[in-house]
């Protein structure tokens, strides 16, 4: 071999890469220890950036298209390497290819709860996971920051490094946003687009990406959180007490056989019925005789005052749990509706007596 072809060996006449692997963030080109020849040929293709890097510190960069490496266009090198007047000789340099296309669906979830505080139910623990699109946008950046050094930068060990930092930012930007925890859990994309301003920055900042996209797939809450969420949508699912008892009677009095509510009607009725029988049956609940009308001997003196007996003409006196049966609610609701004057009765002593008449304008009101 002649001398000329022994050092045409020795200099690197075209730097290119050629990437088929989908998963490569950044490559370091491969010099063989071989220095770059004055006015080599430099090819950068579409979704590529070449970065120049001298002795760790960061050179030129040059995106897609071809050049040929002279002082004119990589005055950053020329200055780092101490060329006043030009170079004719080959010299040393990394080059680091950096991929900037898109790159979609990368997972993302918290290993850990995060602690948030919530308007209505305070400290509250909060997993959430869902996926992120990014790309780089300061290639000198990500390689001092997150690829480092690697010769070979693959997908599966950036989200082995940014996973933590990505939790880290979703936790401060979610505490920043001040969302409130019912919202977390029902309006995950708003979520996502209402997290990206706060993300993007830091990220930019820090890591020289730029995250396109960033879904919540998902938040979950602790058992006890959801239970209080639920009884919140059935309160407010129900609305007023009273109207929907009222709700429920017109349903079951228009609806032979209780339709689809488990027979309602049918139970209000038996309600009703059981609840006469205990009215007009001797030593019933309030004392009834069996032969209305024939009033038995009064005791000489009694030790406690008697409720006195319902009046004649089929009218009759319910007790408020006797009443609460034929409404199918709970004697709780009967005494506060009677004490808010929306059911008449009469109070004696500490006892509510509400007549049928009553009772009968109340369910049809």
């Amino acid at each position: 071999m002649s001398l000329l072809g022994f050092l045409s060996n020795q200099f690197i006449d075209i730097i290119e890469w050629t990437d088929d692997s989908r998963d490569t963030l950044s490559y370091r080109w491969p010099d063989d220890d071989k220095e770059i020849k004055n006015g080599a040929q430099l090819i950068v293709r579409e979704s590529q950036v070449a970065q120049f890097v001298y002795l760790g510190q960061f050179g030129d960069s040059f995106g897609p298209g071809k050049y040929t490496l002279t002082t004119q266009n990589i005055p950053i090198l020329s200055t780092l390497q101490g060329w006043k007047y030009g170079f004719n000789s080959p010299f040393k340099a990394d080059v680091y290819y950096v991929t900037t296309r898109l790159f979609t669906g990368n997972k993302w979830g918290t290993s850990n709860p995060v602690m948030m505080r919530d308007a209505d139910f305070g400290i509250v623990r909060v997993r959430a996971f869902g996926t992120f699109d990014f790309r780089i946008i300061n290639p000198p950046l990500f390689l001092k920051e997150v690829a480092g050094s690697d010769q070979h930068f693959r997908l599966d060990e950036f989200a082995d490094t940014m996973r933590s930092r990505v939790i880290s930012l979703f936790s401060e930007a979610l505490a920043q946003a001040k969302v409130p925890v019912l919202d977390v859990a029902m309006r995950y994309s708003e979520l996502g687009e209402a997290l990206l301003p706060l993300i993007n920055p830091v990220v930019s900042t820090k890591y020289g990406l730029e995250f396109s996209s960033f879904i919540v797939e998902n938040v979950s809450v602790p058992a006890e959180v959801e239970q209080a969420i639920d009884k919140r949508s059935s309160m407010a699912a129900v609305g007023n007490l009273n109207d929907y008892v009222k709700f429920q009677m017109a349903q079951g009095m228009t609806t032979p056989g209780g339709g689809g509510s488990a027979g309602f009607a049918s139970e209000m009725a038996m309600g009703m019925a059981m609840a006469q029988q205990m009215v007009n049956q001797p030593g019933g609940a309030f004392g009834g005789q069996a032969t209305p009308g024939v009033a038995g001997p009064a005791p000489a003196t009694p030790a406690t005052p008697v409720p006195p007996a319902p009046p004649s003409g089929g009218a009759s006196l319910l007790s408020p749990a006797e009443a609460a049966q034929e409404l199918g609610v709970s004697e709780a609701d009967v005494l506060q509706t009677l004490e808010g004057g929306e059911l008449k009765g009469k109070k004696i002593g500490s006892t509510w007596r509400i007549s049928r008449a009553a009772l009968d304008q109340y369910i049809n009101s």
